[in-house]
């Protein structure tokens, strides 16, 4: 397996007003994007030049919209505060870098 254009842990990962995750993941690998369970277990997954991802003008500096699969998805990247010695969560901003380097869209979602 080739190593991550982008990985984010502990990502609450919602849809509509339902969490799926409270610890999930993001990962983009090989032109594909992913979210996971906090186990690992895929939620969804797309080519990452379908994804659209975005932030809402409205929403708070941790939170972001993607889009997979005509489903969009809820996201806050940082959800909690790093263990001591451990580097900090990715920003929205650099989540939304990684998916526009890897081929997606920006978009308001």
């Amino acid at each position: 397996m080739a190593e991550p254009d982008f990985t984010a842990t502990g990502v609450r990962i919602g849809r509509r007003l339902r969490s799926l995750t409270r610890a999930g993941q993001i990962r983009i690998t090989d032109g594909r994007f992913e979210l996971l369970t906090s186990y690992g277990r895929e939620i969804d997954s797309a080519p990452v030049q379908t994804v659209r991802a975005g932030k809402p003008w409205f929403a708070a500096d941790d939170r972001a919209l993607a889009e997979l699969n005509g489903t969009r998805y809820r996201l806050t990247l940082a959800d909690h505060d790093p263990a001591p010695g451990k580097a900090g969560p990715p920003t929205v901003r650099k989540f939304i870098d990684a998916v526009r380097r890897a081929g997606g869209s920006r978009a308001r979602v």
